[in-house]
């Protein structure tokens, strides 16, 4: 049975509720590890150390310098020549972060086995549903848009491969975040319009939904990608206008979405090639 044959039918549109945002305790950075590899060239392994630093969630320059043991003027230079080439960002803070660079090498390489499932996968949710698809990946406190279909036609979310979003509202937000250690919980709950009970809620049932909490007359749904170890790497997820999608539209929609990214967590598992044929 294919991919598309698998999938369940989409329900009766409904809609209902609201969402309260919560606050929660920041944690301390975790300095880098000494014991990094040396590769003798030296300028290679201090910006290693950045992004390293950063892998773990934004930093300002003060919180690089303490992480990686690297002189201030060393981490600044460092930092600034990674923004310029787009590895390294600012977020609303003026924090560095991870930049989209990484996921646009990732496409590009083709060796990234979601990468390479997740169109069809998204064009059959396209075609289901009738509202655009995504794959978001977490990038320090944003995530970034790895894949994605569009509606030809008509009123859409529109959000394009690249696209940097807040990792404080959104149900692939909720996703990318309701798996992490405790740490980065309440970390990234202290400015969330998603509340800590609801995170676990979307641990129990395996999917989450958000309506007007990203933007003003958005609804999605999303659920999670795992790697073969299970940990939660992507949130795949539907979006579109709330008045199609009604403001509770995992009624409707979950089985759908939570098909999609099982599928796709399998498939990462899974050695053998992957192509739009066996879809």
């Amino acid at each position: 049975m294919t991919f598309s044959e698998s999938l369940p039918e989409v329900t009766e549109n409904r809609r209902n509720d609201a969402e309260n945002p919560v606050a929660a305790p920041p944690a301390a950075i975790t300095p880098v590890d000494d014991s990094e590899i040396h590769s003798g060239v030296g300028v290679l392994d201090k910006t290693v150390k950045i992004l390293d630093a950063l892998e773990s969630g934004p930093s300002t320059l003060g919180q690089l310098v303490a992480a990686t043991n690297l002189a201030r003027p060393t981490a600044h230079r460092l930092a600034i020549a990674l923004e310029r080439h787009r590895f390294v960002l600012r977020d609303s803070h003026g924090r560095f972060v991870l930049g989209s660079r990484f996921a646009e090498l990732a496409a590009a390489a083709g060796e990234d086995r979601l990468l390479t499932a997740a169109g069809p996968i998204l064009q059959t949710l396209l075609d289901r549903t009738g509202e655009s698809a995504q794959i978001f990946r977490r990038q320090g406190d944003q995530r970034v848009c790895i894949a994605s279909v569009e509606r030809s036609s008509g009123l859409r979310d529109s959000i394009p491969v690249g696209a940097m979003l807040s990792m404080e509202a959104g149900s692939a937000a909720q996703i990318l975040l309701a798996w992490e250690d405790s740490e980065r919980l309440h970390r990234g709950l202290r400015h969330a319009k998603f509340t800590a009970s609801k995170l676990a809620a979307v641990r129990k049932r395996g999917w989450a939904e958000s309506s007007n909490e990203r933007e003003a007359g958005v609804s999605s749904i999303s659920a999670p990608i795992r790697n073969a170890s299970g940990s939660v790497i992507a949130a795949i997820s539907i979006s579109g206008p709330t008045d199609r999608m009604g403001t509770a539209p995992g009624r409707h929609y979950a089985p759908l979405v939570m098909a999609a990214g099982k599928y796709l967590s399998d498939a990462i598992a899974k050695a053998a090639p992957l192509s739009g044929a066996n879809l």
